[in-house]
């Protein structure tokens, strides 16, 4: 009988729409006469945020670079996270400058997906963003060879690049 392949299908779709949604749960109910936390920098609901975060910017390697450019056909480092986090309703500042006011610092130690590096390339001082993914990497739209890309932190070249990091969610 073909119903039941359907009926699994169903329930498989179904179920992966949910899980793909970007829906936020409720928290749980508390007693009387308190307030549940808000999600903090370090919470796992802004870790469950930061991951989708990375997979978003991750979703957007090969995408080509542009100059002063902030949408798919083309990126510039600041435009790339400005896209990237406002497909997940967080307002983003366009500049590499005032992206670096955003949020709170994170040690290099203890950067989570969806942190945001940034990297001293042309000038002194924060030239560079890009957005960390985890296990000592991070994805971001550099100007050589031209595409949306994942590098290591660890690399000679970024590494002594590194300025500072900051969580914004």
């Amino acid at each position: 009988m073909t119903c039941r392949p359907v009926a699994a299908l169903l329930l498989t779709l179904a179920l992966t729409a949910c899980a793909s949604s970007g829906a936020v749960p409720r928290p749980f109910p508390s007693p009387r006469g308190t307030t549940p936390p808000a999600p903090g920098p370090a919470s796992p609901a802004s870790r469950a945020g930061g991951y989708a975060v990375a997979g978003t910017a991750l979703g957007l390697r090969g995408a080509p670079y542009r100059e002063g450019g902030a949408d798919p056909n083309g990126f510039d480092c600041s435009g790339f996270v400005q896209y990237v986090f406002g497909q997940h309703a967080v307002p983003m500042p366009r500049s590499v400058t005032e992206q670096l006011r955003v949020g709170q610092p994170v040690e290099a130690d203890d950067l989570a997906p969806g942190d945001l590096v940034f990297f001293s390339t042309v000038a002194p001082g924060a030239s560079h963003v890009g957005i960390a993914i985890g296990g000592d990497e991070f994805v971001h739209a550099p100007s050589s060879r031209g595409e949306v890309r994942v590098e290591r932190l660890s690399a000679p070249y970024w590494s002594q690049r590194f300025v500072r990091a900051r969580r914004v969610l």
